[in-house]
C-alpha cells in the first residue's frame, strides 16, 4: 500500500518494521528511498523559489527603467546604460552558472585536459584579485612548494573553481584581513592540495556541512544585497568531483575559512 501511494505522489511514506529478516531490510531500504524522495522534493521547491528570487531583482530593475523610459519619464543616460548592462550580465551569470550544473546533473560536464602548472594556476588568480584585494586592504599571498608536478586538467574550469573561493574569502575577511592560497603535493596518493584559507569571520559549525548545497547562504540577511547566486560552491565542487577530486571545508567561527580541494595526478 505504501509503495502504490508513493508511485501515486503521495510523499511520506514510511512503513512499519518490526523483523531483522529480508522483509525487515527491505522496508527499512523503503523508508529510505522514501525520506531521500522527500528531501529531493523539498530541495527542488526550495532551489525553484530561490531561482525565482535571483531572478526578479533584475528583472524588476531592468523592466521599471524600460517602462519610465517608454513613457518619456526617464532618459537613458550613459550611466543609466551601465545600470541595466550590469543587471543583464547578473541574469547572464545565473543562466551560465544553471547551465554548469545541469551539465554535471546529466554527466555532460566537459572537462578538457591539458598540462597546467599549479603555481602558474594560484598566481593568475592572484593577479586578477591582487586589485580588488587592495581596495579592501587585504593581504593576498601565494605559497607552494618547489617542484610541485604539472597536473593534467581544464585550466578554465580549475580558474573558475579558485575564482569562486578566493571571491568568497573577499567578501567574509575584513580589512586588514589575510588571505592565503597555498598548493602541495600529497606523494603517497598522487595527488595536489590546493588550500584557500582567511582569517575572516569563521562558518557556524552546524553550517559547514551544507555550504556545498546550490543557493545555501551562511547569513540569510546578506541575499537581497549580495548579487551572488549561491552558486559558486555548488559549482565548484561539481567542477573538481569531474576531475576526479573532492573539496571540503574547514573553520572556526571568528578565526577563518580553509576551503580545500584535492585533484589526483594521473
Amino acid at each position: 500500500a505504501a509503495s502504490r501511494n508513493l508511485a501515486e505522489g503521495k510523499r511520506k511514506q514510511l512503513v512499519e518494521v518490526s523483523s531483522r529478516d529480508e522483509l525487515g531490510e527491505l522496508g527499512e531500504s523503503f523508508n529510505r528511498m522514501s525520506q531521500e524522495i522527500e528531501n529531493a522534493e523539498r530541495l527542488r521547491k526550495q532551489m525553484t523559489a530561490d531561482i525565482a528570487h535571483d531572478l526578479r531583482t533584475p528583472l524588476t530593475v531592468i523592466g521599471g527603467y524600460v517602462e519610465a523610459a517608454r513613457d518619456g519619464a526617464l532618459v537613458l543616460t550613459p550611466d543609466r546604460l551601465d545600470v541595466l548592462g550590469l543587471e543583464v550580465n547578473r541574469l547572464n551569470r545565473l543562466v551560465s552558472d544553471l547551465r554548469t550544473l545541469s551539465q554535471s546533473d546529466s554527466g555532460e560536464l566537459i572537462i578538457s585536459r591539458e598540462a597546467v602548472d599549479p603555481v602558474g594556476l594560484l598566481t593568475k588568480i592572484s593577479e586578477v584579485f591582487r586589485l580588488q584585494a587592495e581596495q579592501k586592504g587585504i593581504s593576498l599571498s601565494v605559497k607552494a612548494a618547489e617542484g610541485l608536478p604539472v597536473l593534467f586538467g581544464d585550466e578554465g574550469r580549475l580558474m573558475q573553481v579558485l575564482e569562486n573561493l578566493v571571491a568568497n574569502a573577499l567578501r567574509h575577511t575584513l580589512a586588514g584581513g589575510k588571505i592565503s592560497l597555498h598548493v602541495s603535493e600529497v606523494a603517497d596518493r598522487r595527488a595536489l592540495i590546493f588550500n584557500v584559507t582567511d582569517n575572516g569571520e569563521g562558518i557556524p559549525a552546524e553550517e559547514l556541512p551544507l555550504i556545498f548545497e546550490r543557493f545555501h547562504r551562511v547569513d540569510k540577511s546578506r541575499h537581497a544585497d549580495s548579487n551572488q547566486s549561491g552558486l559558486g560552491l555548488a559549482i565548484a565542487r561539481a567542477i573538481v568531483e569531474a576531475h576526479g577530486g573532492k573539496i571540503w571545508a574547514e573553520s572556526t567561527p571568528g578565526s577563518g575559512t580553509t576551503i580545500s580541494f584535492e585533484l589526483p595526478l594521473n
